[in-house]
């Protein structure tokens, strides 16, 4: 009988920090899959704004004929972020820092662009450019959405990463901390006014 206790009491000292670092490591895979998924969202609703802009600068190319310069702006602009939403993984801060900084300026030439669309009446009553505004507009929030869900994701992961015990096993399987996507410049803070 005493031996019995003896095993029992060394394998529960044995097995049990055992299951716990399991435990752990298998909470930071999920911790970091989830941001990494949350990710994937960005990029998806990303993917369709820029989609969404060619049509965009098509509808307006033919009421603004003045303006071909911010266009021209908003065109390459939209060129620079759909390439560093290509070049972005989730796990790379310097190129999640990029992207947020390409769509800055993005969503800097998109405002300018509907700026001076207030001054084109016609503009403002074409069909297909309300449609075009309500798809931007809708794309717009979904873009805020998801860039909040990846943030929370990415804060979730990164607590688990600094909390104990956990900062242990993640310093043994070599986790590193994630990079929000935040906003590198003041005036994005700013809504984009999507109106004609």
């Amino acid at each position: 009988m005493n031996t019995f206790i003896i095993i029992l009491i060394v394998l529960a000292i044995v097995v049990l920090p055992v299951i716990f670092v399991i435990a752990l490591y298998n909470g930071l895979v999920q911790l970091r899959n989830r941001y990494k998924n949350a990710f994937a969202q960005i990029d998806v609703q990303l993917k369709r704004r820029y989609d969404l802009i060619p049509n965009l600068v098509e509808s307006v190319k033919a009421f603004m004929t003045h303006e071909r310069e911010t266009l021209e702006a908003v065109i390459q602009a939209r060129n620079m972020a759909s390439s560093a939403r290509e070049h972005a993984t989730p796990g790379d801060g310097a190129s999640i820092q990029q992207l947020a900084t390409a769509e800055a300026g993005l969503s800097g030439s998109l405002g300018r662009l509907f700026a001076l669309s207030e001054s084109y009446p016609e503009l403002r009553s074409n069909q297909n450019m309300l449609q075009l505004q309500e798809e931007l507009t809708s794309t717009e929030s979904k873009v805020a959405f998801a860039r909040q869900s990846y943030n929370d994701s990415v804060m979730n992961y990164n607590n688990k990463l600094e909390m104990f015990p956990s900062n242990f096993i993640a310093g043994m399987f070599r986790f590193v901390p994630a990079t929000s996507f935040e906003v590198s410049d003041d005036s994005e803070r700013e809504a984009i006014q999507v109106k004609f």
